[in-house]
């Protein structure tokens, strides 16, 4: 399954995700997906990992069974590099340490932004507000790189509907992917509709819950969509797991997802999730799972002075 873009190309709905893949095993991971179908790579500046993963895209595509031009490949601008000046070194940062010439999509990680060279901001100085670095003018760096043929797309993440609407003001490129966490326990079905009606596509990230993120962002007693009983029962009924379930509900929507997995078990069963085919009651039983429950709350972008703490417009 694909999801297409304006232009016509083609970005495969199940991609593999590489946040939280550790150093060692993100680049095996890499080798087993592209060798076995994946043809999706979703990747970060800030996840640490870029160098390997580059060389595991050098060994795949020099072995000659899986080409470039074949993979979607994406990477994200990190917020120390907002400014104009710095958008354009950072995208070739990441192309250097990737080993490509081009990215099919290059996203504005965070509507939040650094002092350039703050990986991650400890107080209030750290950062610079929106006035500093106006996102118009991060925007206008990405659309310059496509000119240039650096990247394919453009688009953004973690953007709620009113800054997409502030950016959508400002330029007539608006951003062709929104990448942000979606699940059955966060369904953003008014950001959903307002994406579809824009010709935006959505990407979910933390698909599964992302249980293995660090445990300072996580709370305390929060819900697992794994265990969940109505997950768990549509899984026994379609013979499936309960990861397959929840990654087939985001195809089912029309939107793009990348599970993260260093497992070749769990690789190849999360891309067997598009052979699942879940029927309107089961679609039903899992609109009713909504508690717009957030696992990655941004909250650790909020320091007492700055102006990030309501990053989502909530």
């Amino acid at each position: 399954m694909n999801i297409k873009f304006r232009n016509g190309d083609k970005m495969p709905a199940i991609g593999l995700g590489t946040w939280k893949s550790e150093k060692g095993k993100v680049g095996k991971a890499i080798e087993i997906a592209l060798n076995n179908g994946y043809r999706h790579i979703d990747c970060a500046s800030t996840y640490g990992n870029e160098k390997e993963v580059g060389e595991a895209f050098n060994k795949v595509f020099s072995e000659g069974k899986v080409k470039r031009e074949e993979v979607w490949i994406t990477s994200k601008l990190w917020n120390d590099s907002h400014k104009k000046e710095d958008v354009i070194p950072a995208l070739k940062q990441s192309l250097s340490d990737l080993q490509l010439e081009y990215l099919d999509l290059y996203l504005i990680h965070w509507p939040v932004a650094f002092k350039p060279g703050v990986a991650s901001p400890k107080n209030d100085d750290d950062y610079l507000s929106l006035e500093e670095a106006p996102i118009i003018e991060t925007w206008k760096e990405l659309l310059k790189a496509k000119e240039q043929g650096l990247v394919k797309h453009v688009g953004v993440s973690n953007f709620s509907e009113k800054k997409l609407n502030n950016l959508m003001a400002q330029t007539s490129d608006d951003p062709e992917v929104n990448q942000v966490e979606l699940h059955p326990f966060l369904q953003q079905p008014q950001l959903l509709d307002f994406c579809q009606t824009k010709d935006i596509r959505l990407t979910a990230f933390s698909p599964l819950g992302s249980g293995d993120r660090a445990q300072q962002m996580k709370a305390e007693d929060e819900p697992s969509l794994l265990e969940n009983e109505t997950i768990q029962k549509i899984a026994e009924k379609h013979n499936a797991s309960p990861a397959q379930i929840l990654i087939r509900w985001h195809l089912e929507r029309g939107t793009a997802v990348i599970p993260k997995s260093t497992s070749k078990d769990h690789l190849l069963s999360n891309l067997q999730s598009a052979e699942i085919r879940l029927d309107e009651d089961d679609m039903k039983e899992i609109t009713k799972l909504d508690r717009h429950y957030r696992y990655v709350t941004g909250e650790f972008f909020v320091t007492p002075g700055n102006p990030y703490s309501n990053i989502y417009d909530e």
